[in-house]
């Protein structure tokens, strides 16, 4: 993979945990965060956002999946006028753009979705600053609900930020979340730039995890 085709994303759509496990199990996604944005207070945390927005932050590979449809799964699956019931700064429609490029492709896609006849979109578009991850044990949330899922991961992904940053852990979360399935996983796996046989030792340890 070229690095030039690896662009960053930053977006609010409600409570954090669906989010991350949405698009972390979409093939291109390389590594999905959640964590906290689009406010000023420094250090936010889960208990004290400050004016900050729960985010998903992603890498992804655009010569795979486009951010134009990464943003039309952001728009068909919030309500960015209704998020959780709730009105505020933790909970909001966001959407953090990392250059020009990305600024003018969010703006159109999001004015041809509301010349489809969604209404108005109440999503507020702004430039990024800053990410403040939230802390690990809010990471990968539907993953860990699953102690056999992760005591597996641990032999080949054995620190807390690795796991939080891994493709494998994001699909998984995915997976926990029942966005995918583990078929479509391993079909996946088989494409990775690694080598066969590191293929087959990562299928034959997902095989194994009592869900």
């Amino acid at each position: 993979m070229s690095d030039c085709k690896i662009q960053t994303l930053t977006l609010g759509m409600g409570c954090f945990w669906s989010p991350d496990a949405l698009f972390g199990q979409l093939t291109g996604i390389i590594r999905t965060r959640v964590g906290f944005a689009g406010g000023t207070t420094d250090h936010p945390t889960y208990r004290q956002l400050g004016d900050h927005t729960e985010t998903v932050d992603m890498d992804f590979d655009s010569s795979i999946v486009s951010l134009e449809t990464l943003l039309n799964v952001f728009w068909s699956s919030h309500n960015p006028v209704n998020i959780n019931d709730y009105k505020g700064q933790q909970y909001r429609s966001l959407i953090l753009f990392r250059d020009p490029t990305q600024n003018n492709v969010i703006r159109e896609v999001k004015r041809t979705t509301e010349e489809r006849g969604q209404g108005i979109l109440d999503t507020e578009v702004a430039p990024f600053t800053v990410f403040y991850p939230a802390e690990d044990r809010l990471q990968k949330y539907y993953l860990k609900r699953y102690p056999d899922a992760i005591k597996k991961l641990r032999t080949i992904i054995p620190t807390d930020e690795e796991l939080t940053n891994a493709t494998l852990a994001a699909r998984l979360n995915g997976l926990a979340k029942g966005y995918t399935n583990l078929e479509k996983i391993i079909n996946e796996i088989r494409t990775w730039q690694i080598s066969g046989e590191e293929q087959e030792e990562i299928i034959h340890l997902i095989k194994q995890i009592k869900w």
